[in-house]
């Protein structure tokens, strides 16, 4: 490939990652406005998603062209996305707060930082440890909101140790790899999974949802007792806000490291939070402290692409002067 269009397919990821962060932004909005619990809303997220994927012609031959070990891969990848999405509306639920839930989320750059030499054997760069050192700051201002928000910060915090995670063997495992056909095998395996544990899962909609479903069925959609209004935030989540994102998302990491995406994907909480503002008065919740946490972390993502040039053009200089 040449320079140049290498720099092509990179602005192009870099537009698809960030048209896909502004579109996660919104998922912690309709988490809120959803009023299901997070098992329900999160199965229906994964299957609804995969379907419409399915659907889209040439995603069925993908998969048969994808080795069995690898399609076995990216199924353990699904259920690591099923429980991080879990993590992150339980996250919501348990503070009733999706800003709190946003912040900690962007700590999947700092897990990303460690886990991607560990498990991609890429070099250790000392840029994203200093990046990953002032998100621990930022989340340091933010835990000071109070013991009220103890529970869904840590649930928080696991959900961003999730998606580093995912993120991570996504890009380890996908390169040539059709990313419609990946994505509905991450999201298929996911819905199996969460059906599968659905039974043993505590305050889940097996009980709930099904009494639901036995009163005012006409005003239901005939489905665990999922009401009509909750259809269309559910269908804007699942085709909007996950299809279409996560098949940008997974089309940007072909080309950028899972840390460079990681950290794009900090900027969610600066959607989501304007957003939470706007529409829930969030902002009568939060300290300062909880914004100068936040600001931090944003600072973080806005230094990454200058601090990584000067560390490139430190690195050409010395081979330069070696040469």
């Amino acid at each position: 490939m040449s320079v140049e269009a290498g720099q092509l397919a990179r602005a192009r990821a870099y537009v698809q990652i960030h048209t896909a962060v502004v579109l996660f932004g919104i998922t912690a909005i309709l988490g809120k406005l959803i009023a299901h619990p997070e098992t329900a809303l999160v199965w229906h997220r994964m299957w609804i998603s995969s379907l419409g994927l399915l659907l889209i012609p040439g995603v069925v031959k993908g998969i048969r062209a994808i080795p069995r070990r690898t399609i076995l891969r990216f199924c353990m990848v699904g259920v690591l996305v099923s429980l991080h999405w879990l993590t992150f509306y339980g996250s919501i639920k348990l503070g009733n707060n999706a800003s709190i839930t946003l912040a900690c989320l962007a700590t999947a750059s700092l897990f990303t930082s460690f886990l991607e030499p560990l498990i991609t054997r890429s070099r250790f760069q000392k840029v994203e440890l200093i990046l990953g050192l002032m998100v621990i700051l930022g989340i340091y201002f933010i835990s000071g909101v109070g013991t009220l928000y103890f529970n869904a910060i840590v649930v928080g915090l696991i959900s961003a140790f999730l998606a580093a995670f995912f993120s991570v063997l996504n890009k380890k495992y996908i390169e040539e790899y059709n990313v419609l056909s990946v994505s509905v095998l991450e999201l298929g395996s996911g819905f199996l999974f969460l059906t599968l544990i659905l039974p043993f899962y505590e305050d889940g909609f097996t009980r709930e949802q099904f009494a639901l479903w036995g009163d005012h069925l006409w005003a239901t959609y005939p489905v665990f007792g999922i009401t009509i209004q909750s259809v269309w935030y559910l269908v804007m989540l699942s085709l909007l806000c996950t299809s279409l994102a996560y098949v940008l998302s997974l089309s940007a990491l072909k080309v950028l490291s899972a840390f460079t995406t990681n950290l794009a994907i900090n900027l969610e909480p600066v959607y989501g939070i304007i957003l939470a503002v706007l529409i829930f008065h969030e902002d009568k919740d939060l300290s300062l402290e909880f914004y100068a946490g936040t600001l931090i972390i944003l600072l973080a993502v806005l230094l990454h692409p200058y601090l990584v040039k000067f560390s490139e053009r430190r690195v050409k200089a010395r081979i330069i002067r070696e040469n």
